[in-house]
């Protein structure tokens, strides 16, 4: 087996992403059809872990507006055209192959909204993950009720969370 990386999704992964969801998310479900629509809009946010033939993760990312989270199982349509944010839709990694990977991703996806001039990166922490999040540079963000209305279909403890992208040294 070689060695666990993060490689660009295809359109062939996505009966592992889908089985790695259910296996993981199991009281937060999602239409495969749902996750190809983020795969289809945002491409290069998308990402499976590969070793070698196998798949024992995803991340899901798309450009998306602070304070604004999308409603889970539900499609996007399109992604706005004055992105503030790139959101962290999931990560998803099977449990014998945790450990560090998340950041890797993290870092891969802080490149992208470098190049598209985005400053944060945002996500929903279920599953009492605050503590791994914050480690990663996450900070809880204040909520507003209509933001907490929609954190309440997460889940209980379900967090929005904020990561500012640090300026790149001018040297």
């Amino acid at each position: 087996m070689t060695e666990p990386h993060w490689r660009h999704a295809r359109a062939g992964d996505l009966v592992a992403i889908s089985a790695i969801a259910a296996r993981i998310h199991p009281e937060l479900p999602e239409r495969p059809e749902v996750l190809s629509e983020k795969m289809r809009l945002y491409p290069d946010g998308c990402r499976v872990l590969a070793t070698g033939d196998e798949i024992a993760g995803y991340g899901l990312a798309h450009p998306w507006m602070q304070q604004h989270v999308p409603p889970l199982d539900s499609f996007l349509i399109r992604l706005p055209e004055a992105a503030d944010c790139l959101y962290v839709h999931d990560i998803a990694v099977l449990p014998g192959f945790r450990g560090g990977l998340a950041r890797a991703y993290v870092a891969e996806i802080e490149g992208l909204a470098r190049a598209s001039e985005i400053t944060t990166i945002a996500l929903v922490s279920v599953y009492g993950t605050r503590a791994m999040w914050q480690r990663l540079g996450f900070q809880p963000a204040a909520a507003d009720a209509a933001l907490r209305d929609k954190l309440s279909s997460y889940g209980a403890g379900a967090t929005y969370m904020l990561r500012a992208i640090p300026p790149r040294d001018r040297r």
